[in-house]
């Protein structure tokens, strides 16, 4: 019997068995012969299944395998299998041990198998009642055979979504999967590089790596590295990403606050690609990502450990000659084949990518301004912008604008979102000489009559004088006639 052998030591055992006693089942002895064939085989002396010493049976023995594998017709190499305890792993721990070692687990779900087992020690030396704790490895396996796994431990803030990840980690089993087409699916992270930078300014600066890879294929679409985790530095490399490939389908990411930026949203949302964002606290989802980023640092920056004046200008000169020039073209080791031949093989599901003018506009926050009436400027982010004369009879404009890049903001349509006109900062020192330029012409709009020069009443009163004096009431009040009036007549 091989030591590598596969099979558990219950199954092997009865392969054992079932060799010994098939030349038998074969060739069934005659009548009142049994007895000395069984003698025969007990005077053999045979290897022993898992630990390879010669061992002997007795006949009784022989006996009772020869029976039960005859009397079971279908599979008898089941039969001659070792049946299974019934108080198996409970047998070494009484109850109260287990309910102890159970509320233990479930107030440290974090702490080794050691941990358990040496503070179980200590509680069962304190409370005498527990009984004698058994050996570590009977408690490790009896905690693993119930699933009592350890667990990395929580998040110190205790948040809501943190509590959620966990119970859901707890009560959900976690599956490997696989978009089925190229640019199908492609996921988005940040990674903090062990290794740290010099900058023009002398200063050391941890670099964040930007990097997206496509499901499918596990291409990296664009690797970079910035000084910088913004919303800013997202669109940025994701713009990047989208020209050298293709418009993606899907993106995945987690919770970050580049990831979940207004901005970020908008432009996928107009770019037309699914955003699905992972839960808080569980990396595991956005796995594929973090398995590259253990890459990064095993292979990448372990070759520039002899740099000692890295900068980012270098960095990011070895990553992407590393990323296309291996990684890409390297076979993936769960794949087989290289990220970029299964990325060219598809089947496709990308986009053509837009123009970077169109990119940059995508990535851009549409919200309403009210307009100040009083010199025709509106407020973004603490700043003023001059609003065109055409629009000043609007109360309130719809813009759009990226608060990382404020010198491209937009007046757009709330019906189309059609481009209507760019908006500038204000300019108090242009202003300030005095040259104004003439109103443009609001559409359809009358010039405005001095009031009070028609010499007619408006519509409404007269349809109410007309309304009361139809409707045969007495008049509402008296007049008063004076001496003046009287004297005015006479």
């Amino acid at each position: 019997m091989s030591d590598h052998d596969p099979d558990p030591p219950a199954q092997r055992w009865a392969r054992f068995r079932f060799g010994i006693v098939a030349r038998l089942l074969a060739s069934p002895p005659k009548r009142g012969t049994l007895y000395r064939e069984l003698e025969s085989l007990a005077r053999r002396t045979w290897t022993h299944p898992t630990s390879g010493v010669p061992v002997t049976f007795g006949v009784s023995t022989l006996e009772r395998w020869y029976y039960r594998a005859r009397n079971e017709a279908r599979d008898p190499i089941a039969a001659l299998r070792r049946a299974h305890r019934k108080d198996a792993g409970t047998r070494a721990l009484n109850e109260r041990l287990r309910q102890a070692l159970h509320a233990q687990y479930k107030e440290h779900p974090g702490w080794s198998y050691q941990l358990h087992y040496d503070n179980l020690l200590a509680r069962a030396a304190r409370d005498g009642t527990l009984g004698a704790v058994p050996s570590y490895a009977t408690v490790r396996r009896f905690m693993k055979g119930n699933g009592w796994l350890k667990h990395r431990p929580r998040s110190r803030r205790q948040t809501p979504g943190g509590e959620r990840a966990a119970r859901r980690l707890e009560r959900r089993e976690v599956r490997s999967f696989e978009a089925s087409h190229v640019h199908g699916l492609w996921h988005l992270d940040f990674h903090a590089g062990s290794r740290r930078v010099l900058t023009p300014a002398g200063q050391w600066r941890t670099p964040h790596l930007f990097g997206t890879l496509d499901d499918r294929s596990r291409l990296c679409c664009h690797l970079q590295w910035y000084l910088d985790e913004t919303a800013e530095t997202l669109v940025h490399g994701l713009s990047q990403a989208i020209q050298k490939r293709a418009l993606p389908r899907a993106l995945m990411s987690d919770n970050g606050a580049a990831m979940v930026a207004a901005e970020t949203v908008k432009g996928l949302e107009e770019l037309g690609i699914l955003h699905q964002t992972t839960l808080a606290e569980s990396p595991y989802q956005n796995g594929k990502q973090e398995a590259f980023w253990s890459q990064v640092e095993g292979r990448l920056l372990a070759m520039l450990e002899g740099i000692k004046e890295l900068t980012l200008e270098l960095l990011n000169e070895a990553t992407q000659a590393w990323v296309e020039l291996e990684y890409n073209k390297k076979p993936h080791q769960e794949l087989g084949v290289a990220p970029l031949c299964r990325y060219l093989d598809g089947p496709d599901v990308g986009r053509p990518s837009p123009n970077s003018d169109a990119l940059r506009d995508a990535f851009r926050l549409v919200q309403w301004r009210t307009q100040r009436r009083s010199d025709g400027t509106l407020s973004i982010e603490g700043r003023r912008f001059e609003v065109p004369s055409r629009f000043r009879h609007h109360q309130r404009l719809l813009v759009r604008f990226a608060r990382f890049d404020l010198t491209h903001v937009d007046i757009v349509d709330p019906h189309g979102g059609q481009r209507l006109a760019p908006l500038y900062p204000l300019d108090k020192q242009r202003n300030a000489d005095a040259r104004r330029r003439r109103l443009a012409p609001l559409p359809e709009t009358p010039e405005p009559a001095v009031a009070g020069t028609s010499g007619r009443m408006a519509p409404l009163l007269e349809q109410l004088i007309s309304e009361y004096a139809a409707s045969g009431l007495p008049p509402a009040y008296l007049p008063k006639h004076n001496a003046t009036d009287e004297e005015t007549e006479a």
